[in-house]
């Protein structure tokens, strides 16, 4: 019997001396922990062998599983999963998250490159347009001089020429702005009171007289940003336009401007038709459009111009179908 005791011993003993991967156990008859090895941190960095407190709570959760044990003198032998066990158990979790990543990251470069794509598109149609205008636009400048010099007697005439000449400089600044894309504009200091004034003189002349222009006084107010006249008008008169178009020859439109410490706030308001809330997002898609004869440029080039060369914000702030629309331009403060 002493034989046995003590082979059992030696059995223990040799278990526990030459095992160095597999987590043991060793409990006597009260199931309380007696000893135990290779209790180490998930990654290796602590050892738990004399932790006796986090070494009954797994002796009595292997207990309460049902995990299979080696009776011995005097009490048992437990074993736990290898650390190399346990984190193979992961491994197809951080296979699945490593496929993931790499569809992401094609998904992500794909998607890169069809913008570039479509950024250069962009670039090259509005250069094109540019470039095609220049043409006309040097010959109608031609006629308006020869028309002024045979005619400079009549009045009549000379008042068309005037007109003419307010038409041609506009297309001027058509074909400047659209040159202007692609490349970085030369921003300056501008008070954007005077700017909206200048954009609201422009449009209500051509505005029906039943809409109403609500700006604010530009020689009472001065706020400055740092814009591209040419470009920032551009937005502002395709935003006017559009609040127009919605409001088919009568109702309103107001501009507010509020400011915090880093940003100045363009709000503009019209009575139009309003905008389904699910087309929020998409007015800025190249494209889209509820027009009949609509291209679906304009709001895509107007959140291209705020955001890409401005540093600001154009969204929706709120629309209800009926009642009207209010647009947001946020600009950092000069």
């Amino acid at each position: 019997e002493e034989d046995d005791e003590y082979c059992d011993l030696t059995l223990q003993l040799e278990i526990f001396q030459s095992n160095n991967s597999i987590p043991i156990i060793i409990a006597n008859e009260q199931n309380q922990v007696v000893a135990a090895r290779n209790w180490s941190s998930w990654w290796g960095s602590e050892n738990r062998d004399t932790n006796f407190v986090y070494l009954q709570a797994q002796l009595d959760q292997m207990i309460e599983q049902g995990v299979e044990s080696i009776e011995t003198y005097g009490g048992r032998i437990y074993f736990g999963e290898s650390l190399i066990l346990q984190q193979l158990r992961y491994f197809p979790l951080i296979q699945f998250l490593l496929i993931g990543g790499f569809i992401i990251f094609g998904y992500v470069g794909l998607n890169s490159a069809r913008r570039s794509e479509q950024n250069r598109v962009w670039v090259g149609m509005a250069k094109e347009t540019a470039h095609q205008l220049g043409t006309p636009i040097s010959a109608i400048v031609a006629w308006i001089e020869h028309l002024k010099s045979i005619r400079s007697e009549d009045q009549e005439t000379m008042e068309i020429v005037d007109e003419l000449r307010n038409d041609v400089k506009r297309l001027e600044l058509i074909a400047d702005r659209f040159s202007k894309i692609g490349s970085t504009p030369k921003l300056e200091s501008v008070n954007i009171y005077s700017e909206l004034d200048r954009c609201r003189e422009y449009m209500q002349r051509r505005a029906p007289r039943k809409v109403q222009f609500d700006f604010p006084d530009p020689t009472a107010n001065e706020l400055h940003v740092r814009i591209n006249p040419p470009l920032f008008d551009w937005v502002i008169e395709n935003l006017l336009r559009n609040a127009l178009d919605a409001m088919k020859a009568e109702g309103s439109i107001t501009a507010t401007v509020t400011q915090d410490n880093h940003n100045v706030y363009l709000d503009l308001t019209d009575t139009g038709k309003g905008i389904p809330s699910a087309n929020h997002k998409r007015v800025f898609q190249p494209g889209f459009t509820t027009k009949k004869r609509g291209w679906g440029l304009g709001l895509s080039l107007a959140k291209r111009i705020i955001e890409e060369y401005h540093g600001g914000k154009i969204f929706v702030k709120r629309s209800e179908e009926g009642k009207g629309t209010t647009f947001t331009i946020s600009l950092p403060k000069a």
